[in-house]
């Protein structure tokens, strides 16, 4: 594991890739709960990154609709299936708390899918931002409620071109 930090629009991203080169995690400032520093390795230079890098870049700037970086986390069973129900949001749509759980036939699990979302480690890559209340109000974002909006406003913008 090795880790480095960029600028972008929204703030300091932190990177994390494994031996393999496979991206691992994806945290911003003041991401809460933050990462353990023993899952993110030494820090490095951004030498190693390029393709993480300009795939979120391209995403930041309304150009990329979808990423094509490997991707591997680590979490519960039930973890990894909201995670990849997640993946299922199409780009510019949201869906409820609610919604993902029935989408992932647990449909009186909207609590405990919010509990996993919130621990999600590739935000942006595996969208989470993309989850909202059932009144269609913006809920609670690892990464703040200023990135959510500027997140899903991106994808707003991009989808209506």
């Amino acid at each position: 594991m090795r880790h480095t930090v960029i600028e972008s629009v929204i703030g300091p991203l932190t990177l994390v890739l494994d031996e393999d080169g496979t991206l691992t995690g994806l945290y911003m400032a003041g991401h809460s709960p933050a990462p353990l520093p023993g899952r993110l390795g030494p820090q490095v230079g951004p030498q190693g990154f390029d393709a993480v890098i300009d795939q979120l870049g391209e995403y930041l700037d309304g150009r990329r609709l979808a990423f094509d970086l490997p991707t591997r986390v680590v979490g519960t069973p039930f973890q990894l299936q909201v995670w990849a129900a997640l993946r299922e949001v199409p780009y510019g749509a949201t869906t409820t708390y609610g919604a993902l759980a029935r989408s992932i036939g647990r449909p009186t699990a909207a609590r405990p899918v919010g509990a996993a979302v919130g621990r999600n480690p590739l935000s942006i890559v595996v969208p989470c931002h993309r989850v909202v209340g059932t009144d269609g109000t913006l809920t609670g974002y690892a990464g703040g409620l200023d990135r959510k909006t500027y997140l899903l406003a991106v994808e707003r913008a991009a989808a209506e071109v």
